[in-house]
């Protein structure tokens, strides 16, 4: 069966969002262009790394001889996007496998994130080869977008609960029992 793409080559937004209060949230990756919107949730592990792969490519295409892409080192000011996302925030599949990659053709940013199909245990049990998956979200960003979408998800990772001072363990906005290192006692 061919897999439904969720395409967007030049979305009008592209970002990571959460839903939910800090120590319970969602985070979601969301893409809209024009009426279309597909809404998919990830791990916060993930859109973090999502976010540091991001700039390290566009950092490493920075750093060739003359910047031929015009690659931003800074995210430009006309990007920056800080609004919540947009509604409604329907979860169209949960990311498992995501991949990144540059088309030099377009000066783009590539993002492909495919369903979770089999926990790892499941796999190794039936010895599959290869899922080939029911949908995927493809994206393709332009250079600034994809330093603001990385910035933007920078921020969004980090504004989870405050750690406390002593443990360095989350705080809740309940109680918070400190958990010292044995030294510490």
């Amino acid at each position: 069966m061919t897999p439904i793409v969720h395409g967007f080559d030049w979305p009008d937004r592209f970002v990571v969002g959460t839903v939910g209060q800090p120590g319970s949230r969602t985070f979601f990756m969301q893409a809209r262009a024009g009426s279309q919107l597909v809404s998919i949730a990830l791990e916060k592990e993930q859109s973090a790394a999502l976010a540091e792969r991001i700039d390290e490519v566009l950092d490493e295409l920075m750093a060739d001889e003359g910047n031929p892409h015009s690659i931003p080192s800074i995210t430009p000011e006309g990007l920056v996007d800080n609004d919540p996302l947009d509604l409604p925030v329907d979860e169209q599949f949960r990311a498992g496998a995501m991949s990144l990659g540059w088309d030099p053709s377009t000066a783009q940013i590539v993002i492909e994130a495919f369903p979770l199909t089999l926990s790892e245990d499941d796999a190794e049990a039936l010895d599959l080869v290869e899922i080939e998956p029911e949908e995927v979200l493809l994206v393709r960003i332009p250079v600034g977008t994809a330093r603001a979408f990385a910035k933007r998800t920078r921020e969004m990772v980090g504004a989870g609960r405050p750690l406390c001072p002593l443990c360095r363990v989350p705080m809740d906005a309940d109680d918070h029992i400190c958990e010292l290192p044995e030294g510490f006692r």
